[in-house]
């Protein structure tokens, strides 16, 4: 059996809802609820079915009163919730809907009959003040508002999940989401994991752990419906089913919270909680064995972003942007795995290998995970492969527990090639990784070694030094102003920052309009026009100095004997003194205007200085790194003195990490050989003389 063949019954949910009158974005809202009673539902007749088995009865009507009272009673001791018009009545959603003139009594009932914690999940009589999650009374009334309350359940209770296991039904929650979700904006960066990526999540694991018998614990700090974490653990569980297990997950989307629950109160060992796994740590206390994630991407987070700045558990190493929390995700994580045992398969997007520069949040925090050598393996996965989204992802492998020859190194594995296409698309998803091909990657995985698709580097490969340094320019004639020597405080001569004139005049001519400055402290100002000598600063004084181009050979600035100004064609500043000029080397004439305020002692001025500075740029150089600090510092002078030819200062370092696969895994473009093109246009040549022989005819 295929779930997807209640598709249609779906469509028919919808039909309804669009004849309401309720926009698709909603559509999800109404859906869920009824999608979740189900689920619910469905999960109790299984578990009743089994348990009558062990009482050898087909049904509760087979049973004494007192036989009925103790299969009841062991029931409820099950703690997988209850509800008695199911379990003791037999009455499901489906036999309800089979008598519009009772529905309304017979449904209130039925959902009244649940526990009061299954209840609360659904939404049941969920007050204002109380988590509402699959909000169910709250959609009941909307939908008896639009009259389709009974038509909405009837087509709901045609959908039977009893025969699919978890998997399964998360397939249908998914084309559910699909469907409608994506029209609206509140769903950005939600991405479903599908089947078969989960599959080669858990493959990859379970090809790294062994059958010891170990008790294994799987967490997912982001498991929405839980269909990652409890598909993962089922795998394991088929290939090493000696291994007991225990599974957690967190999640603060209400219905997939509410959903993933409920599945997990009828799972052995498994342990759901509500909340934002980034500001709540539900698990505190314990490290996990293996954790899984697909963590939102693109999503902001400054909606909490308080919380992340006062936690106090150290997990964050640094923080990223504030527009993406992805990476905020991948701290906690390797904060939640085991120090010895842990290992975790996490997808991310690709701002998480090579966003932000040297320094960056991004790149910290990339630093942070090489740097304690947890990264295993980078997998580019192939595009078109979840259901909102046609990107490229990535497969991180963190593992704290390398083994020998596999310290200090890192696997990419190109897989973006390895996909089978779909017959029919699931939304945005028109690729799926079959099993041999998930085969293939895992083996590259375990052999480490270099192949078509699969590169084996040092970790150090992926650092680079950024090396900002500040150039100084240089003239036609490769010379630069020099500068006076003073002594600093420490008493060595060093050059002067500038050197500063005292003009007589600053003069500029630009389009027939000639800027005149011969007042170098200014205390008037004409009272009729500015308020005070402030505003006559500011609208008159600043605009006119910025206004001023040194670059321009008309600007010249004379002092008592010298003459200045920039030859633009030299690229160099010009002296001239008693009609000599003398080519001072590129440099800036800096003029400058400020406001000083009045004292006891002095009337507020505008003062206007003019000096001579070195002209200099600051820039930076992406040199490869050695975690050897002598041959770093050789990498740095040896590049320096091959590819700078400007006089330059060393200025801050900083250590990146980036990983770029298109760079590794880049595989040219195969020119045809000239002969052969040359034989085309022989034969196009011809092939138009040919045309215009039959249009003269």
């Amino acid at each position: 059996m295929n779930v997807l063949q209640y598709e249609s019954d779906v469509w028919k949910t919808a039909d309804l809802l669009i004849g309401a009158g309720i926009k698709q974005s909603d559509f999800p809202k109404f859906m869920m609820p009824f999608f979740g009673l189900l689920m619910v539902e469905s999960r109790l007749l299984r578990e009743s079915k089994i348990l009558l088995k062990d009482y050898g009865v087909a049904s509760v009507s087979e049973f004494s009163k007192k036989e009925l009272e103790d299969y009841l009673e062991e029931f409820e001791d099950l703690n997988l919730g209850y509800n008695e018009y199911v379990i003791k009545h037999n009455k499901t959603l489906k036999s309800i809907c089979k008598n519009d003139s009772t529905f309304k009594l017979d449904f209130d009932a039925y959902l009244e009959a649940y526990d009061a914690e299954t209840k609360g999940l659904l939404g049941v009589n969920a007050g204002n003040e109380d988590e509402k999650f699959l909000n169910v009374s709250g959609i009941v009334g909307q939908l008896k508002k639009k009259k389709i309350l009974f038509a909405f359940a009837k087509a709901w209770s045609e959908i039977d999940l009893e025969p699919f296991n978890n998997s399964e039904i998360t397939t249908l929650e998914e084309h559910i989401k699909r469907k409608w979700a994506d029209i609206s904006a509140e769903t950005a960066g939600e991405q479903y994991t599908p089947d078969d990526i989960i599959a080669l999540i858990a493959e990859i694991i379970t090809s790294k752990i062994d059958d010891n018998n170990r008790f294994l614990t799987i967490y997912d700090p982001t498991c929405g419906g839980g269909n990652m974490l409890f598909g993962t653990e089922e795998r394991i569980n088929n290939i090493y089913p000696n291994r007991l297990t225990a599974t957690y997950g967190e999640d603060w989307n209400d219905t997939l919270y509410a959903l993933a629950k409920i599945e997990s109160r009828f799972r052995k060992d498994s342990h759901i909680k509500y909340g934002n796994s980034l500001t709540g740590l539900k698990f505190s206390d314990k490290r996990f064995d293996v954790i899984v994630a697909n963590p939102p991407y693109g999503i902001p987070w400054d909606g909490y972003k308080k919380d992340i700045l006062n936690d106090q558990t150290n997990r964050f190493k640094a923080l990223p942007s504030i527009s993406d929390g992805q990476m905020l995700f991948a701290q906690h994580i390797v904060s939640q795995l085991d120090d010895d045992n842990g290992l975790a398969v996490v997808v991310h997007n690709g701002a998480s290998i090579f966003s932000g520069d040297a320094g960056s949040g991004e790149d910290s925090i990339r630093n942070y995970l090489f740097n304690q050598d947890w990264v295993e393996a980078l997998i580019q996965l192939p595009k078109d492969e979840f259901f909102n989204t046609n990107i490229h992802t990535y497969l991180w492998v963190i593992n704290k527990n390398k083994s020998a020859e596999r310290k200090n190194k890192v696997i990419l594995i190109d897989a973006s090639g390895l996909f089978t296409m779909l017959k029919k698309s699931k939304g945005k998803k028109r690729r799926e990784i079959i099993e041999e091909d998930r085969k293939r990657i895992v083996d590259e995985l375990t052999n480490f070694e270099n192949t078509d698709i699969s590169k084996v580097f040092e970790k150090w490969y992926f650092y680079y030094n950024k090396q900002f340094i500040q150039l100084t320019n240089v003239d036609e004639d490769g010379k630069a102003i020099e500068m006076p020597l003073i002594k600093n405080r420490q008493g060595e001569k060093v050059p002067a920052k500038s050197i500063k004139l005292k003009p007589l005049k600053i003069e500029q001519t630009a389009e027939n309009d000639t800027t005149t400055i011969t007042d170098f402290v200014i205390t008037e100002f004409d009272k009729s026009k500015y308020v005070n000598l402030r505003a006559y600063f500011d609208e008159a004084i600043k605009p006119m100095i910025n206004n001023l181009d040194y670059k321009e050979e008309d600007l010249k600035v004379f002092t008592e004997n010298p003459i200045y100004w920039y030859d633009s064609e030299k690229e160099t500043l010009i002296k001239e003194e008693n009609g000599k000029q003398t080519a001072l080397g590129c440099g800036k004439i800096v003029m400058k205007a400020s406001f000083k305020k009045a004292t006891k002692t002095k009337d507020a001025s505008i003062n206007i200085t003019c000096e001579l500075t070195p002209d200099t740029e600051k820039d930076y150089e992406i040199i490869p790194y050695s975690p050897n600090e002598v041959k770093n510092e050789q990498n740095i002078v040896d590049f320096m003195a091959t590819y700078i030819t400007r006089p330059f200062e060393y200025l801050d370092r900083l250590t990146g990490v980036e990983i770029n696969f298109n760079k590794v895994f880049y595989q040219p473009e195969q020119l045809r050989p000239v002969t052969n093109i040359l034989e085309d246009l022989d034969q196009l040549e011809t092939a138009l003389k040919d045309l215009e022989n039959q249009l003269s005819l």
